[in-house]
């Protein structure tokens, strides 16, 4: 890949991390807001299923930052846009609609045969 490529995908990615690092930042105050003024248990079971819900979706941006922390470290030693388990270039439209992609959609749909997931990959 070009390094001119490189660095769309690497200045994607830093937006998608800052991004990711907000909304994680907007769940966890979520999570971690006082139950004040909280009368009834109807009330009580909302507020429990809103933390509930803001701590899985924190979860999932801590994952993502993960991922895309992997992709920039990919970027700087020069393995990105290569699949992990093949080693085949990753198609490029893959990779703009996810830029943290580490495989390509053959071995991806492998991987997730093997472990019964059925998710639509591209």
């Amino acid at each position: 890949m070009d390094k001119q490529k490189l660095e769309y995908f690497r200045n994607l990615l830093l937006e998608q991390r800052r991004q990711a690092n907000a909304d994680l930042q907007n769940d966890r105050a979520t999570a971690l807001e006082g139950d004040d003024g909280v009368e009834d248990s109807g009330e009580m079971s909302e507020l429990d299923l809103n933390r509930s819900t803001a701590l899985a979706l924190a979860s999932r941006q801590s994952q993502l930052i993960t991922d895309i922390d992997d992709a920039l470290d990919r970027i700087a030693d020069g393995t990105y846009g290569l699949c992990l388990r093949c080693s085949k270039p990753l198609d490029e439209e893959r990779l703009k609609a996810m830029p943290t992609a580490k495989y390509d959609a053959e071995c991806q749909a492998a991987i997730e045969a093997a472990e019964e997931i059925e998710t639509p990959t591209l």
